[in-house]
C-alpha cells in the first residue's frame, strides 16, 4: 500500500515568538531553525520580514536548510496594487521560496476589522497571490478564523479559499485563529471543503489550543483529507498555545491509522531525538519543561504504583502504549511510600544495580524510604537521590570527597550607585584523600545583580573538586522547587533540584531541613555525587 506524503509546517519562530515572555533572539532562532530541519520538518516559518529587526536580521542571515524556508506577512492592502504594497514588498524580499500570506475569510472581520467591503476583500487576496506566484515563490494561504467565518457564511469563506487556490497558492490553510473549534465540525467542514473544490493534497490546518483540542483537531482534519499541518514545538503560541508538534510528530508516525496511510519527511533516528529537542527549546526559554507532556514528559514514563510496576517488569506493554526509548525518553519506576518490591527492584535495575528478591536488604530500603519521606523528604520526584540512599545501604556508595564545612553570608550594602543591594558569599571546605581544599564564590552575575545564598553555595561546590572536577564542569542545575511541608514552629523545607549535562541526561535530588540553606546543599551534593557515580563509577 503507497503511503500518502503528509507535510509539517512549524511556525515556532513565527506564531510561537507570540506566546507571553517569548522573544527570541537572531542566534536562538537559528539555532531552533537548525534544529528543526534536523527533526525533518517541511517548512519553517522564520518570522515577518518588516515587522521586527530580528526577524529582519533572521532572515538576511538565514541558515542553510533542507526545509523550505518560509516568510509570513499579510495580502495587500486594499486600495493598493500588490506590486505597490510596502508591506508585501518587505515580506517578498526576505527571498525565501515561500511565502505565507494570512488573509480574512470571516465576513465579520472583514467589515469590522479591515473596513472593506467582502468583494473588495476577496479580489485582494487573488491579487496578491498572482503577484507571489508571478514572482517564482510558493504560496501558502493562512486563511484566518476561517472555521468561524464557515459557520457564519460558508459561501462567502469558500469563495474565499477559491480566490487564493485559483489565482496559484500551492497550500490552502484553514484556521482555527480563537481555537474554539472541535474535533468533529473541524472534520466535517474539511471534508466539505475538499467535497467543494480544494483537494486535499493542496489543503493545511493550522490549529489553537483554547479548548485543549489542537492536537485532536489537526489529526481530525488529517484523517478528514488534509495532508499538511501546522503548528509549533511545545505548543509555543499567543493565548493558550498552538497544536503541538511535540505531540503531533509521534503520534502520526506511531499510531493507525496515520503511521500505515501516511508519510512524513521525520526519520525513527529523529524521532528518538525527540525528548531533547523539546528540552533544548525549554532550556532556550529557561522554561522548566512540562513533566507530564505526553511522550516527551519526565514522568510520561513513570511507574508509581506497585501493581503497576510488577506488571511492568513481566512486560511493557501493560502500562505503556508505546517504547519510551522511540522518542529518547526512559522508564521510570518512583520510589515513594506506595512502593513495593518490585518497584525497588525495577528502579534498582535501571540504575545497573541487580538485587535478589527477597534480599532482606530490599525491605530494609524500603523501611529508609518511607521513614524519610515521613520527614518530608519525596522521592518520587527525586529519583537520583532514591538511587543514593539505596546504595548507601547495598554497600555500594563510593565516597568521593568529604565536605567538612560550609559558610553563607549574605550582607546588604550600598553601591557606587548609593543603592543598597544584597551580595552572597559561600565558602566551601571539602577534603578528598588527604588534601583539603577551600573554596569561595560570590553569586554576583555579570549584570552586578545578587542570585543568593544557594547559588553562592552552588558555585563554590562545584568550583574545585581535585581530580573531579572536568567531571562535573559541565553539570547545571536547570530547576530549584522549594516545599514547606509542615506548618507552624515545626516548618521543615523541601528542595528538589532538577540538574543536567552535556550528555542530554536529567535528574532530581531532594534535600530536607528547617534550614533552607542546608536541604538545598544536602540536594546539590546528591547532584554531584550521583554524577560522579554515573561518570566515574568509584574514587580516583
Amino acid at each position: 500500500m503507497t503511503r500518502e506524503r503528509l507535510y509539517l509546517f512549524d511556525t515556532t519562530l513565527r506564531d510561537g515568538q507570540q506566546t507571553q515572555g517569548v522573544q527570541f533572539s537572531t542566534a536562538e532562532k537559528r539555532q531552533i531553525a537548525t534544529a528543526l530541519d534536523a527533526l525533518g520538518v517541511d517548512y519553517i516559518e522564520g518570522g515577518w520580514p518588516g515587522a521586527n529587526p530580528t526577524d529582519s536580521e533572521f532572515f538576511a542571515h538565514a541558515p542553510q536548510t533542507r526545509a523550505t524556508m518560509t516568510a509570513f506577512g499579510m495580502t495587500k492592502r486594499v486600495g493598493r496594487s500588490a506590486e505597490n504594497d510596502d508591506v508585501l514588498a518587505a515580506v517578498l524580499d526576505a527571498g525565501t521560496p515561500a511565502v505565507c500570506l494570512v488573509g480574512k475569510t470571516h465576513e465579520f472581520h472583514v467589515t469590522t476589522a479591515l473596513g472593506v467591503s467582502l468583494e473588495e476583500n476577496r479580489t485582494a487576496i487573488a491579487a496578491s497571490f498572482q503577484h507571489v506566484v508571478t514572482k517564482g515563490r510558493e504560496a501558502l494561504f493562512d486563511a484566518e478564523h476561517f472555521f468561524d467565518g464557515y459557520r457564519a457564511n460558508p459561501d462567502y469563506a469558500l469563495s474565499c479559499l477559491r480566490a487564493a487556490y485559483e489565482a496559484g497558492a500551492r497550500w490552502i490553510v484553514l484556521c482555527d485563529t480563537n481555537g474554539g473549534t472541535l474535533p468533529l465540525e473541524v472534520g466535517r467542514v474539511v471534508a466539505e471543503v475538499i467535497a467543494a473544490g480544494i483537494p486535499g493534497d493542496r489543503l493545511g490546518i493550522h490549529c489553537h489550543d483554547d479548548t485543549g483540542n489542537a492536537v485532536a483537531n489537526s489529526l481530525a482534519a488529517v484523517e478528514a483529507g488534509a495532508r499538511q499541518i501546522q503548528g509549533t514545538l511545545n505548543g509555543l503560541g499567543e493565548r493558550c498555545g498552538n497544536a503541538n508538534l511535540v505531540t503531533l510528530i509521534p503520534t502520526l508516525l506511531l499510531k493507525e491509522p496515520f503511521a500505515s496511510q501516511l508519510e512524513t519527511g521525520v526519520s525513527a533516528q529523529a524521532l528518538a531525538g525527540l525528548v531533547r529537542l523539546s528540552r533544548s527549546l525549554d532550556d532556550i526559554l529557561n522554561r522548566v519543561p512540562q513533566r507530564a507532556a505526553p511522550y516527551v514528559g519526565a514522568s510520561a514514563f513513570a511507574h508509581k504504583a506497585g501493581l503497576h510496576a510488577s506488571a511492568i517488569l513481566k512486560n511493557p506493554n501493560t502500562y505503556e502504549h508505546i517504547a519510551p526509548e522511540v522518542v529518547g525518553n526512559e522508564r521510570v519506576i518512583p520510589m515513594s511510600n506506595q512502593a513495593g518490591q518490585s518497584n525497588l527492584r525495577a528502579r534498582l535495575a535501571s540504575a545497573g544495580i541487580e538485587v535478589a528478591a527477597g534480599d532482606a536488604r530490599l525491605g530494609r530500603i524500603l523501611e529508609i524510604v518511607k521513614e524519610r519521606e515521613d520527614q518530608g523528604y519525596a522521592y518520587d520526584g527525586a529519583q537520583a537521590s532514591f538511587e543514593l540512599v539505596a546504595r548507601k545501604e547495598l554497600g555500594l556508595l563510593p565516597s568521593f570527597f568529604e565536605v567538612k564545612r560550609y559558610r553563607v553570608t549574605v550582607e546588604r550594602r550600598k553601591n557606587k550607585y548609593d543603592q543598597m543591594v544584597s551580595l552572597s558569599e559561600a565558602v566551601v571546605v571539602v577534603k578528598i584523600g588527604a588534601q583539603k581544599m577551600l573554596s569561595v564564590s560570590e553569586s554576583m552575575d555579570e549584570t552586578g545583580t545578587d542570585r543568593g545564598p544557594v547559588n553562592a553555595l552552588s558555585k563554590a561546590l562545584a568550583k574545585d573538586l581535585g581530580p573531579y572536577q572536568a567531571v562535573i564542569d559541565d553539570l547545571r542545575l536547570v530547576d530549584f522547587k522549594v516545599r514547606i511541608t509542615q506548618g507552624g514552629t515545626e516548618a521543615v523545607t523541601r528542595v528538589i533540584i532538577d540538574s543536567e549535562d552535556n550528555q542530554g541526561r536529567r535528574w532530581s535530588t531532594v534535600g530536607v531541613s528547617a534550614n533552607i540553606v542546608d536541604a538545598s546543599f544536602e540536594a546539590l551534593l546528591d547532584a554531584i555525587n550521583w554524577k560522579l557515580i554515573r561518570d566515574i563509577g568509584v574514587p580516583v
